[in-house]
């Protein structure tokens, strides 16, 4: 079948190579990443994935969808690429505690919407990044260690499946698609909505304390300190940056789901390291909580790799916290714990992640920088050797790495096989296919 007949086949725009708009269209948030996809259909709904998806298991190609493009990962060649932006349905039940959302949806968004009433989604801690993506892959920010992955907080999931029919998954209409989707990544079927709990947060505060690079090894001993004994409601966060043409500087990020007095008497030990450069300390909205880290918001290039660690010990420090970041732009290490160490009664294919901390390493994806920076991953984590173990977060897997490294074996057979079932012609293809 000719790419061409997608043009009729749906009520969406199609662009193809040649097409005034199409190397737009196919970019990803990451642009460091190349997607040569065979055409790139911005559907008008769920009728035209679901067509897309027909048209494509008919002509033997894969079928990829994005919002963002945050997780791309590349090897989709010849592949036609889903834009969702316009699946933008944000309704929210604040009775019920309900969000239900397209999957154009972007954290932001449900953010803003859920804070009129006094509610929070368990977002990231970036309001671009789309609500699916991040959710399918299990998704973890400010809120997860109160309140879990956010993959367990979904009640439902409207879906096109591998043989281009809509339907509802729910717990007790197909519990096994329902447990693979919620943090099993996106390989089973396009999700064309999601709806999930909302939580009540009436209050919350957070924010930034910068201080000059020699105050690193302080601010890291203050940071082990924090999480350490930190309650479920504090989330503590230790960044390293290494900027092009700024000094290197060193930085705590938290967020506290609770009263500001309580938050600012949890974090008093901050105001002890001397050489304060910027505070951001305050109370929050949830439709704020992208203040905290003030991360990029427009498409850059960046080359990242993350890992969950067993420890903050000497060998640790030596490589983290004393070693020079660059090349890379940002060293952060991410205290866990919490309900994200405890398995949920009711909970889909993420499962707990025991370690205390996670690591997330970030460079600039620049032609000329990419082998140093790849020197300098490689380097990080064989200094770290036996001290970065376990299934790390989906969300934290990197182009070139394999499914395999979120899941234990046992949860990965199990994915792999509802894979099998439910698209043996691997017509969905997710950012990291559960069979290469």
């Amino acid at each position: 079948m000719s790419i061409e007949e997608l043009r009729s086949a749906v009520r969406g725009r199609v662009l193809l190579p040649g097409d005034a708009g199409f190397d737009q269209a196919a970019q990803p948030w990451n642009v460091a990443v190349a997607q040569p996809v065979s055409g790139v259909v911005a559907v008008a709904d769920a009728q035209d994935a679901a067509d897309v998806v027909k048209f494509a298991s008919s002509a033997g190609r894969q079928v990829v969808t994005q919002t963002t493009g945050h997780g791309a990962t590349g090897g989709i060649e010849d592949a036609i690429l889903i834009r969702t932006g316009a699946l933008d349905r944000l309704e929210i039940d604040a009775e019920r505690r309900v969000a239900r959302v397209g999957t154009g949806v972007q954290w932001g968004a449900v953010q803003t919407a859920a804070a009129a009433h006094g509610l929070t989604g368990l977002a990231g801690s970036n309001p671009v990044v789309g609500v699916t993506g991040y959710t399918l892959g299990g998704g973890f920010g400010w809120f997860a260690r109160k309140y879990g992955w956010a993959s367990d907080a979904v009640r439902a999931f409207e879906i096109v499946d591998a043989d281009g029919r809509q339907g509802r998954v729910t717990a007790d209409s197909d519990p096994e698609l329902f447990w693979a989707l919620r943090g099993g990544g996106g390989d089973f079927a396009i999700v064309t909505e999601i709806e999930f709990d909302l939580f009540p947060l009436p209050r919350l505060f957070g924010g930034r304390v910068m201080w000059s690079a020699d105050r690193t090894a302080e601010a890291s001993e203050l940071f082990t300190e924090l999480t350490t004994d930190a309650p479920r409601e504090l989330s503590v966060w230790l960044q390293r940056y290494q900027i092009p043409g700024a000094a290197p500087t060193v930085a705590i990020d938290f967020a506290y789901l609770g009263e500001p007095e309580e938050g600012r008497a949890l974090t008093a030990r901050l105001d002890s390291v001397d050489g304060i450069l910027a505070d951001t300390r305050g109370p929050l909205t949830p439709a704020q909580i992208g203040r905290i880290t003030a991360e990029p918001t427009d498409p850059s290039p960046s080359l990242s790799r993350g890992e969950v660690l067993t420890d903050l010990g000497d060998a640790v420090v030596k490589t983290l916290i004393e070693a020079p970041v660059a090349p890379l732009l940002n060293i952060q290490i991410r205290g866990l714990g919490g309900a994200l160490a405890q398995p949920a009664s009711d909970g889909g294919a993420r499962g707990p992640v025991t370690e205390p901390y996670a690591l997330y390493l970030l460079g600039l994806g620049l032609p000329h920088l990419l082998y140093d920076i790849r020197t300098r991953f490689a380097d990080i984590l064989a200094d770290l050797g036996p001290h970065i173990t376990g299934a790390k977060p989906y969300t934290f897997l990197a182009p070139g790495e394999s499914a395999a490294a979120a899941f234990d074996p046992e949860t990965l057979a199990r994915l792999q096989q509802i894979k099998s079932t439910r698209d043996p012609r691997n017509t969905i293809r997710a950012n990291f296919p559960l069979h290469n």
